[in-house]
């Protein structure tokens, strides 16, 4: 009875495969570079700041960073929204799963007069934001910028 159901003795067609197709993981991972190359320029700030340097030791960023920002023509944004300036705190308050204890990064331009940033950090002060972080690029320390002064002709 066994002859007559052909070769079912035979494990050939049921041996086990020892080699793992990397190929689907290859691709997979194209298509997350892919989507990650595309987020991640979306995620940034674009508006033009001619921002001052500081050589301050730069602290970690929080996840989703609340950028107020003030440029040189003295408008203030949100983000990337422009907003009047008696609406700040307004809008920072109706934006969800956030509270009043988060950190609130000012971004000023190089020109804006001091009188004026300040305006800004009292509103936001009066509105409850009491953690406030000023932006600026990272410099050098003046101290390795500036070159040693030379002395009268020392090299003979």
């Amino acid at each position: 009875m066994a002859a007559s159901l052909g070769n079912v003795d035979s494990d050939d067609e049921f041996e086990e495969a020892h080699e793992i197709n990397v190929t689907p993981f290859i691709d997979v991972m194209l298509v997350l570079l892919i989507i990650f190359m595309i987020a991640a320029p979306l995620s940034t700030v674009d508006l033009p700041v001619d921002l001052p340097s500081s050589t301050a030791v730069p602290q970690k960023k929080p996840d989703k960073p609340t950028y107020v920002t003030i440029k040189a023509d003295l408008s203030v944004a949100i983000g990337e929204t422009p907003v009047k300036r008696v609406d700040i705190v307004r809008l920072l308050d109706s934006t969800p799963d956030q509270g009043k204890d988060r950190r609130i990064f000012i971004r000023a331009d190089r020109a804006v007069p001091y009188g004026e940033m300040m305006g800004v950090l009292e509103r936001l002060r009066t509105g409850g934001y009491l953690k406030i972080a000023l932006v600026a690029l990272e410099g050098i320390p003046e101290t390795a910028a500036q070159p040693a002064p030379a002395g009268p002709n020392t090299s003979r």
